[in-house]
């Protein structure tokens, strides 16, 4: 590029003349000059024009070209001067893009240079992003700035794992060592409290051994457990705890430390090697955030801590035992001379202790051989032997416990022998240890019910003897045996005893055969049934038996179907009997052995002839009585109004109705006049029949009322229904004892001016405006009815409500809240029905329809529906 650039300035040097100004413009000019002349010498030749100022004007008249050629040296000079400006230019570019150049280098040259010189904070800014060396340079300068901050915190956490671990191996004294680590990690972590905990296994305790907060040691003597407080939280989970929430009472109830001044921030780290449990260190910072890398720091330190801990224990109990050792020397040294002394008399007596020892070795070794066989039978036996102190405290408890309650010695000697009782068998056992201790030569067997480790209930007989005064035993003994089996067999060979009774009084057929159709048993009801003695059929085979071929050819097919199903089959035929065909209802039970192979069959043939006759009965009174209801279900519904009706004059609202029973005593009630609509749901007292009568009287009543409106509000039309049912009812005579009513829910509707007036009695209505849902409650007394005691009644209230676009209303029966479902059992709730109806506040009134019909199968699944349901809604 510099080459280049100083061929083009020797160039300009060569035109320009450098050193001279203007010359380019110049030269350019002289050389240019050589054209004219030439052709002026030309013309004057060849035009034999006179060499003077007028030939030179001839010359130019005959030859207009010439003028064109005088002009060259103008044009000449022109473009000359012009590009003398455009090399200038040239030249000024050239020199500034070089300069350009060499500053780019220069400054990548030293930031390079400041990077191997480890000066890594220089700003980047300035850097071009078309300068790719110095993007290069910034992405080397960042990775060597990550690599570096690395390198930093993994020398920090070096340098403290060094520091601890001198700290640690200056310490034998576990004390010292808690005290000292303790302090230098709070420092080096730069935290305000701390707390070191060490594990003793024997105890199963966490206790704090160092505490040091605010600069100064401080004396804190707590112990935790294991999975109590955070500390016991941290060791169960054996893994770090960091909190930032802290508790008013943290420090004072479930920490180590004292309380000075309340951390922001809390972390437990449990000292952990080989998958064991050795300590706990606690922390608290004043700062709202321990950093990860102080929480990396401590958890690789916790494993040399946790070791060292480890090996100090062992070391401890190594030291403990080799002063043992040292003691019993010094003890062996003082006897060293004593036993010298009788040297002499143990070589006289050599012998014989040889000959002793023998014969003990001997006595041993049966000794040995009698313990082994006496565990192995206590262990096999088939009861538990156990012996109480005087205060009923169990000291011994056989091995063969294992295998009968299946807890083991130590932990019946811990409280089972008790826990596992019923209250009986509890009272049993006391009232036995009174009369026992009253008297000693008593013995006492009793039974009582205990719960063994599986949790099954087991039978259980224990014989009790006071030996309080045997040396030998010293307490009260107690020999225990299961009996569950034995109880088993005892209620089967009951039970069978009274099946065989039973058999034998039952009015029913009661056969066994097996699957050849041999005879085991028949009761003497066969004989009554089919003239055959009962007592000749056992042992014979079904074809040899002179019953009717009917009565064969059934019993043949039940055996191979009951054979080939292995279940119990039931069936419904006709026999012939000694009284002539009856129906007879069959059941055959098969019967199986312990190695689950088919035994028997078991017959049993109950005559359901008199039975089937009144279920004919019951079946034609049935029919009649369906026949009767379903077309009081025709009148019902060709009165109630229809969804298509209603949305004539409402197009945007629907009627959620679903009987209980066929007819229903819910209805949804309607009516148009004038300007007006009238619409309601009427939920009268109880339902099916007894309610859809009610209901026609509540249906003619209301449209009365309705029917001769003059003008009155909601409210005053619910008093004159109110008034006309009980009027219906005779509930306003002397003496009067129906209760009977309805709850309703009333709306009247201006069609013109949107205006809704609402009454209701028992009954609330909810309005849904803009996502927000309004009650308005109905009067706390019903349609009809006695009233209580002399108090006037009040009027029903009326609500007049001025509807909106997009509102919408909703009103209904006592039926949906009152449904029982749900993984719970419980009701459908009126809560449930605002909820649904504000979190489904976009959908339409169809959509709501859908909703609610499927909402309330799947709350009802198999339950039984308790009330009709009646649910009606309107969108303005």
């Amino acid at each position: 590029m510099k080459s280049t650039h100083r061929r083009k300035i020797q160039l300009r040097k060569l035109l320009l003349g450098y050193g001279t100004e203007s010359r380019f413009p110049t030269g350019l000019v002289l050389i240019s000059l050589i054209f004219p002349l030439v052709a002026w010498m030309v013309e004057f030749i060849l035009r034999n024009h006179e060499f003077t100022f007028y030939g030179f004007l001839e010359m130019h008249k005959t030859s207009p070209l010439v003028f064109l050629i005088d002009i060259i040296p103008i044009v000449a000079g022109i473009v000359g001067y012009k590009l003398e400006g455009w090399l200038e230019n040239m030249e000024t570019y050239y020199e500034h893009s070089i300069e350009d150049k060499k500053s780019i280098i220069q400054r990548n040259a030293y930031f390079a240079k400041q990077i191997g010189e480890g000066k890594l904070d220089i700003d980047q800014n300035a850097f071009d992003e078309n300068d790719l060396l110095g993007q290069s340079l910034i992405r080397m300068r960042d990775n060597l700035l990550k690599t570096s901050q690395k390198e930093s915190e993994r020398s920090w956490i070096t340098a403290g794992k060094d520091k601890i671990a001198t700290i640690l191996r200056l310490h034998n004294d576990l004390d010292e060592l808690a005290y000292d680590t303790l302090v230098n990690l709070i420092e080096y972590i730069k935290v305000v409290q701390g707390a070191f905990y060490i594990y003793d296994e024997d105890e199963k305790i966490i206790e704090n051994r160092a505490t040091y907060a605010y600069n100064r040691r401080k004396y804190v003597n707590q112990r935790f457990k294991i999975g109590e407080g955070l500390v016991g939280q941290a060791a169960f989970e054996m893994d770090i705890i960091y909190r930032k929430e802290i508790p008013e009472d943290y420090l004072s109830i479930t920490s180590g430390l004292l309380k000075e001044q309340k951390p922001n921030t809390i972390l437990v780290v449990p000292l952990i090697t080989d998958e064991k449990l050795q300590g706990v260190l606690e922390f608290a910072s004043l700062e709202k955030d321990i950093t990860p890398l102080t929480i990396n720091f401590l958890k690789e330190l916790s494993d040399v801590i946790a070791r060292t801990l480890f090996n100090l224990k062992v070391n401890k109990r190594t030291e403990k035992l080799l002063q043992d050792s040292q003691k019993m020397t010094e003890e062996l040294k003082e006897n060293e001379e004593e036993l010298r002394q009788n040297a002499e008399e143990m070589r006289a007596t050599h012998e014989e202790l040889e000959r002793s020892n023998a014969k003990l070795e001997q006595q041993i070794t049966e000794v040995e051989n009698a313990q082994k066989r006496l565990h192995s039978l206590l262990e096999n036996a088939s009861e538990v032997i156990s012996i109480y102190d005087q205060e009923l405290n169990l000291k011994y408890i056989s091995p063969s416990v294992a295998n009968i309650y299946g807890f083991t010695p130590d932990e019946m000697i811990d409280g089972k022998d008790m826990d596992r009782l019923t209250a009986k068998g509890t009272k049993e056992i006391q009232q036995m240890f009174k009369r026992l201790l009253d008297d000693p030569s008593e013995t006492i067997v009793i039974q009582y019910t205990y719960m063994n480790k599986a949790g099954k209930k087991i039978y259980v007989e224990t014989t009790g003897r006071n030996l309080l005064n045997d040396e030998a035993i010293a307490g009260i003994i107690l020999n225990s045996q299961d009996i569950t089996e034995r109880k088993r067999a005892e209620k089967e060979e009951r039970m069978k005893s009274k099946m065989q009774a039973l058999s034998e009084n039952s009015p029913d057929m009661i056969m066994r055969m097996n699957e050849e159709g041999q005879f085991f048993y028949a009761n003497p009801i066969v004989k009554i049934f089919t003239g055959v003695d009962n007592k000749t059929i056992v042992t014979r085979k079904l074809h040899e038996v002179e019953f009717n071929d009917e009565i064969k050819n059934f019993f043949t097919e039940a055996i191979k179907d009951t054979v080939e199903s292995g279940q119990k089959q039931n069936y419904e035929t006709v026999f012939p009997t000694n009284f002539g065909e009856r129906i007879m209802q069959v059941s055959t039970i098969p019967e199986f052995n312990e190695e689950n192979e088919l035994e028997t069959i078991l017959f049993v043939a109950h005559d359901i002839t008199e039975q089937k006759k009144i279920e004919n009965e019951i079946k034609e009174k049935n029919k009649n009585i369906t026949e009767s209801i379903n077309y009081a279900e025709r009148i019902q519904k060709s009165l109630l109004p229809s969804t298509i009706h209603i949305q004539e004059f409402l197009p945007k609202s629907f009627i959620f109705y679903r009987p209980r029973d066929v007819v229903s005593g819910d209805f949804p009630w309607f009516f148009q006049k004038d300007d007006y609509i009238y619409i309601a749901a009427v939920d009268c007292t109880g339902h099916g029949v007894p309610g859809a009568l009610l209901s026609f009287i509540g249906y003619f009543i209301l449209n009365n009322v309705v029917d001769h409106d003059d003008g009155i509000n909601a409210g005053k039309i619910l008093d004159r229904f109110h008034l006309g049912v009980r009027s219906a009812l005779k509930q306003d005579k002397a003496g009067a004892n129906a209760r009977d009513g309805m709850d309703i829910a009333f709306c009247k509707i201006n069609l013109k001016t949107n205006q809704l007036d609402y009454a209701g009695a028992h009954r609330p209505l909810y309005l849904l405006r803009n996502n927000e849902l309004f009650e308005y409650k109905g009067n706390r007394k019903a349609i009809g009815g006695i009233p209580l005691g002399k108090k006037p009644e009040k009027d029903f209230k009326n609500y007049e409500l001025q509807m909106e676009k997009g509102d919408k209303i909703f009103f209904f029966s006592d039926g949906l809240p009152d449904q029982v479902g749900g993984p719970n059992k419980r009701k459908y709730q009126p809560k449930r029905i605002r909820e649904h109806l504000k979190e489904n506040a976009e959908l339409s009134m169809a959509q709501y329809n859908d909703f609610f019909n499927k909402d309330f199968l799947k709350w009802k699944g198999d339950n039984k529906q308790i009330d009709d349901v009646l649910l009606i809604g309107i969108e303005f």
